[in-house]
């Protein structure tokens, strides 16, 4: 039998205690990477409860024990600051719900860790920014991460994807790719591949200033886009930062930057119509406004002054991705269509291209902000 999440379900939910039984489990969400379900459980007194139950991608973290302690120390630490600020800690950060022995996750059979998460009701997570005032909730949010995290000790995390947003290591990962070509696809990607090696002195632009000690390594999503928060059905605000798989050691500059590609366009990340991808300038002014007032003042100058390149470089390196994982067969990112990936890639090379037009301009709006 395959081995899908689906094979190993009841396995799972059977090793948490949900407090009640449960009625339902069903695939939920769009995620690429972690198989996710939906479990709504019902108590003795007949009320009913809603929770996330995944799967954790093996071929995405490797050591999925890291990711949950990670997300634990994150997680505790933030109830705190919010309790400390007057929040609500339920609603505002990831609750883990413990297996029944008292483990943040459960191994099964495939030696697959699963983990449970408290359901977050009357919120949404959507997959785009319909609407500028969104687009800035989000921004709000993810500055405010990187407010209350900023004290975190960044060195007690576990770097659960090794060089994860060290883009010179993504270029040469790409290389080695293209060198291999083990789909016979390389002939097939001539002005992607064109495009990349063109930038690849701008690859060694923000890993040059850490190491340099220009940059500060601070505590990081690495995840930013508009659905990894959710957003409050009735006040429009984002109330709480999710998918915290990521969490880990990085810089400030690349989760502004992620959001900034995954929001700062008006169309899909897989738009094949590439007149329909454009970098908007007045969203970037939007996202600016509101990251930089969510910071509340804790980044430095530099990582102030290196935002427009966290922008780019994010958007390059994602681009990277998608054109190495096409060349390798499509193995890391979930795929629905042959060229699913290689459309993702120049989808992300445009935005780039459109970025360094307004280059001038995005520098004039971050200091406007700062």
């Amino acid at each position: 039998m395959a081995n899908t999440a689906e094979t190993r379900l009841q396995e799972a939910i059977q090793a948490f205690d949900f407090g009640g039984e449960a009625l339902d489990a069903s695939r939920y969400g769009c995620g690429h990477i972690n198989d996710t379900f939906c479990i709504t459980v019902r108590d003795r007194d007949g009320e009913q409860t809603r929770f996330i139950l995944q799967r954790i991608s093996g071929a995405a973290f490797a050591h999925p024990e890291q990711v949950m302690s990670n997300i634990m120390g994150v997680t505790e630490y933030l109830k705190n600051k919010i309790l400390e600020e007057g929040g609500n800690p339920v609603r505002e950060t990831l609750s883990i719900l413990r297996t029944r022995t008292g483990e943040a996750g459960y191994t099964d059979g495939d030696g697959q860790m699963w983990r449970v998460f408290l359901f977050i009701e009357d919120s949404d997570c959507l997959q785009q920014a319909d609407t500028p005032e969104l687009f800035e909730a989000s921004a709000l949010a993810f500055g405010g991460f990187q407010r209350m995290l900023a004290d975190y000790p960044a060195s007690t995390l576990y770097e659960t994807i090794p060089r994860f947003h060290d883009t010179v290591n993504r270029l040469e990962k790409f290389k080695a790719a293209l060198e291999k070509d083990v789909m016979g696809r390389a002939k097939e990607v001539g002005p992607e591949v064109e495009f990349v090696l063109a930038h690849e002195e701008d690859c060694a632009v923000c890993m040059n200033a850490l190491r340099e000690g220009k940059l500060p390594l601070k505590v990081t999503h690495n995840d930013t886009k508009l659905n990894n928060v959710l957003i409050d059905k009735a006040t429009g605000k984002g109330i709480c930062v999710i998918d915290l798989d990521t969490v880990m050691p990085g810089l400030s500059i690349n989760d502004f930057g992620d959001s900034i590609r995954f929001g700062a366009n008006h169309s899909a990340e897989d738009e094949k119509d590439l007149s329909k991808v454009n970098f908007d300038l007045p969203l970037f002014e939007v996202y600016t406004r509101g990251f930089l007032k969510g910071c509340g003042g804790v980044l430095t100058q530099a990582e102030i002054d290196y935002l427009p390149w966290g922008a780019k470089l994010m958007t390059l390196e994602c681009g990277i991705r998608f054109l190495t994982d096409y060349l390798e067969g499509d193995h890391y990112f979930a795929i629905h269509r042959p060229e699913h990936n290689l459309d993702r890639c120049r989808t992300q090379f445009k935005l780039v291209a459109d970025m360094e037009k307004v280059w001038d301009e995005m520098l004039d709006i971050v200091h406007k902000y700062a």
